[in-house]
């Protein structure tokens, strides 16, 4: 049986231009340019430069989100002509302007082209009498090397793609042949399998000394030991002094775990990262300054505005005029939409970073991490009366340039804990004390977590061992055993 009725629902949705105002918002500095010069390319009727427009765009103009529909719908002849024309007919020569600083010059980073890691490998190749096999076998494994310097497969895996993929059908023992070759190859320790064959390659390339003869003994016959810092027994097992022991360690340390790294990070393009913001302190109060490169100067083009003038002069108005108008108004709408929307995004980031500086303005006084108050995104929220997902979004791409070195913003949120008074401190104050009192240790009998949980609540922090190896770890400091020193 069919019944009908009615049913009232509340939903939210955000339009077109929501969706991408929150996409603007979420680009840094860097990206946003590009994004601006992405939307300059593809929309004639926005424009750039030094010389203002205002008035070349009436701002009553109708927000309708029409413009992102069917072009279908929209009917020329609805169309008011004069609602997009401007009033100002000063001649465009006399709005420019030529005082261009040095400052304003376009700066483009230029790129170093270089020879890749694997490229490097091969060419050492060359040096080498090889056999067509021995070639194949060679650039294979050369290929197989990653950005760290290692080859993580096995012989068997290296051979059965010989087979399926180079038609090459050789023995493991011929691939062994052939790799020791590749393990002569510079950076030493390339090519290595794992982290122990990495420094005995090494060690084995160095001028034998008795403290590098000791070492190659350490990793080619102890290095389970040696990883585990068992020293007593690596004393006992080489019938070795303490300092001797220590010598031959110092030997090991000043080796390279990541060959590799040393040649493939020459060959990146280096990301750098652009502030966003800068803070300064001025007469003991802080400044905040956006970025001049997030607030463009935009203008709607004023060729578009003669087309308009154009079409309505014109008595016989053709189908293609129509047609032109239409076009013409969407653009006209996208480019004012767009502007806005740069408008609405340097306020966003302005009053958000405002927020947050007000917020942590003990540290950014003093630059002392033990002054941050916990801060988390609804504490910003509330007081600037945003969205948690728009502060999000400010906080987790954008940089500060701050008297103490450029920050990520979202570096100054942490949560709360109570100290044995009762009050609120940051769990970054926490880990800042932590880690001080890690590095002041003794390195000879480095101390337990439970030992640095009784420290932290004599300071005044009573937390639990179990949150002291977790804040240990999201600081990457190792367990008191792997931080032991001779």
């Amino acid at each position: 049986m069919l019944k009908q009725y009615l049913q009232f629902k509340l939903s939210q949705k955000l339009s077109p231009q929501q969706i991408q105002l929150m996409k603007l918002i979420q680009l840094p500095t860097q990206a946003f340019e590009q994004r601006l010069k992405q939307e300059l390319e593809e929309n004639p009727a926005l424009e750039g430069g030094k010389e203002e427009h205002d008035n070349d765009y009436d701002s009553d103009l109708d927000n309708s989100t029409d413009e992102f529909n069917d072009n279908d719908s929209i009917d020329a002849n609805d169309i008011n002509v004069d609602e997009y024309l401007s009033d100002d007919e000063i001649p465009d020569y006399r709005t420019q302007a030529n005082n261009y600083s040095s400052d304003d010059d376009d700066k483009v980073m230029p790129y170093a082209a270089g020879t890749s890691f694997t490229q490097h490998l091969v060419n050492q190749l060359n040096t080498y009498r090889l056999s067509d096999e021995e070639r194949d076998i060679a650039e294979f494994l050369v290929g197989s090397v990653d950005e760290s310097g290692y080859i993580r497969r096995s012989l068997s895996e290296i051979m059965d793609d010989l087979a399926f993929t180079q038609n090459v059908y050789t023995t493991e023992d011929k691939i062994e042949h052939v790799l020791k070759i590749v393990h002569q190859l510079d950076p030493a320790g390339v090519g290595a399998r794992n982290l122990q064959e990495c420094l005995s390659i090494q060690l084995h390339r160095k001028q034998k000394t008795p403290d590098c003869e000791l070492a190659i003994n350490i990793i080619d016959d102890a290095f389970d030991q040696f990883t585990k810092k068992h020293y007593k027994k690596l004393i006992q097992k080489f019938d070795i002094s303490e300092m001797q022991l220590k010598d031959a360690i110092s030997e090991i340390e000043h080796l390279n775990p990541k060959p590799g790294g040393s040649y493939a990070g020459n060959n990146r393009i280096v990301e750098h990262v652009v502030p966003d913001f800068a803070i300064k302190i001025v007469d003991s109060e802080l400044e905040l300054t956006l970025n001049g490169r997030n607030a463009p100067q935009l203008h709607v083009s004023r060729e578009y505005n003669n087309m308009l003038k154009g079409y309505k002069d014109s008595k016989d108005k053709s189908k293609s005029q129509k047609d032109a108008v239409i076009f013409i108004k969407q653009k006209l709408d996208a480019a004012k939409w767009f502007i806005e929307a740069i408008k609405q995004r340097q306020q966003t980031l302005f009053i958000t970073m405002s927020a947050i500086m007000h917020y942590q303005k003990e540290y950014f006084l003093t630059g002392d991490e033990r002054k941050l108050k916990p801060m988390i995104l609804k504490d910003i929220a509330d007081e600037i009366s945003m969205d948690v997902s728009t502060v999000s979004r400010v906080a987790n791409s954008k940089y500060v340039d701050t008297p103490y070195g450029t920050k990520l913003i979202k570096e100054f949120f942490s949560e709360s804990m109570k100290n044995d008074q009762g009050e609120d401190v940051s769990t970054r104050e926490i880990k800042k004390i932590l880690e001080t009192v890690i590095e002041e240790e003794n390195k000879k009998k480095p101390l337990t977590d439970e030992t640095l949980a009784s420290i932290l609540k004599e300071k005044g922090y009573p937390i639990a061992r179990r949150t002291v190896a977790k804040y240990r770890e999201q600081l990457d400091i190792p367990v008191a055993r792997l931080r032991k020193k001779i």
